[in-house]
């Protein structure tokens, strides 16, 4: 079975800030949560290939930090940190960077992501979401490539889902 994609620009929400990438993926929810939770699965998936993962670091709870570098293929560092506002197990994950660590602000927050997992027939929904401080912002964010990246990464997502 392969993974349907539904990518979309949100302006459901009054700002229009959102940007949408859902998946139809054939993995059940627990599984897409482990690979979100677990930094040796994040590791494995979380970078649009050329990209890599160098480091993950999770503090899975509400306020616990997050923080992941990814590498490019000239060997440039990309870290990004945040912390983790809700976590429902096997269904939905929101953390935020507009926080570094231990409620520490950032100097200039990007977006809240907010990822759900929901049982459809053939799988699960996979949904992620990106809510940003602006429109501007997310305009940016798509032009940087939003729907292309998420994207990769969501198929990266069910290659590995496929295989635990």
């Amino acid at each position: 079975m392969t993974a349907e994609t539904t990518a979309e620009t949100s302006t459901e929400t009054p700002s229009g800030r959102d940007l949408v990438l859902s998946r139809l993926i054939p993995a059940p929810p627990n599984l897409l949560y482990r690979a979100w939770t677990e930094p040796d699965l994040l590791r494995r998936w979380f970078a649009p290939a050329p990209f890599r993962v160098t480091e993950a670091e999770i503090d899975l709870r509400p306020g616990g930090t997050t923080r992941i570098v990814m590498e490019g293929p000239d060997g440039t560092a990309f870290p990004s940190a945040g912390v983790y506002l809700e976590l429902v197990p096997d269904a939905r994950i929101v953390f935020t960077d507009a926080y570094l660590r231990a409620w520490e602000p950032a100097a200039k927050p990007f977006f809240t992501g907010i990822v759900t997992f929901e049982p459809e027939a053939g799988g699960t929904r996979y949904t992620a979401r990106a809510r940003h401080w602006s429109a501007a912002d997310r305009a940016a964010h798509e032009t940087m490539g939003f729907h292309e990246g998420w994207g990769r990464c969501a198929d990266q997502l069910a290659a590995l889902v496929a295989t635990l």
